[in-house]
């Protein structure tokens, strides 16, 4: 089974794609795990991807595309993956389609996890962090004993930059602009199936294994 899941920042793809990988016994290809492991390893694409990343410039269509290719020419693929922050525009979404085909293979299933906009930003930025010992808070949906104060440590909650209302809208403007239109292609070829990413964890992971049990069995 071949997959790609699609979703706005927030909306709790990482942990779907765990279950996911986890109950069909195939790989989760996370672009943001490629580009790590080809930077560590200081493979040539890694190089090169590292010098755009340095400058703080979005790594090139034709770099991320090579290295996604060579990703998925690995074995663990050759039965089936899921595939998470790729494609994230239609180019992409082309070269992937024409590079399956040329296995006569094709993608089963397009899944978007759909959750509203002020949705995510209360989700993200409700985020706290114990600067000490890494421990993880929501000030609504997990809120520590005593105000920024870590209940395992006692040390000072912070937000981490990523989690500002600033840089959460940015990053959502960043997935309108690329990744909407993905929408409409997939739609449009048939293959796309929606959940609501709003519910709790298990059951977005149910509703998503009503959709894929049928297209495994």
């Amino acid at each position: 089974m071949r997959i790609i899941l699609l979703g706005p920042p927030g909306a709790g793809k990482g942990t779907q794609a765990q279950s996911i990988s986890n109950k069909y016994a195939i790989p989760h290809v996370s672009t943001g795990d490629i580009f790590r492991k080809n930077i560590s390893g200081g493979t040539e694409l890694g190089v090169l991807a590292k010098s755009y990343m340095d400058k703080g410039l979005l790594v090139p269509d034709t770099v991320t595309i090579d290295l996604v290719k060579n990703r998925l020419k690995e074995e663990d693929t050759k039965n089936g993956f899921l595939l998470d922050g790729f494609p994230r525009t239609i180019n992409q979404a082309d070269v992937l389609e024409e590079l399956l085909n040329q296995d006569g293979k094709k993608i089963d299933v397009a899944l978007l996890i759909t959750v509203p906009r002020e949705f995510i930003i209360q989700r993200m930025t409700g985020r706290r962090v114990c600067q000490n010992c890494g421990a993880s808070y929501h000030l609504e949906f997990n809120p520590p004993m005593q105000k920024d104060t870590c209940d395992d440590c006692g040390s000072e909650l912070i937000q981490r930059k990523d989690d500002s209302r600033e840089t959460v809208e940015e990053r959502l403007e960043i997935y309108d602009f690329q990744t909407l239109p993905l929408i409409d292609y997939y739609t449009r070829k048939g293959i796309l199936k929606s959940v609501d990413g709003t519910q709790a964890i298990n059951e977005v992971f149910n509703d998503i294994n009503d959709i894929l049990g049928g297209i495994h069995d």
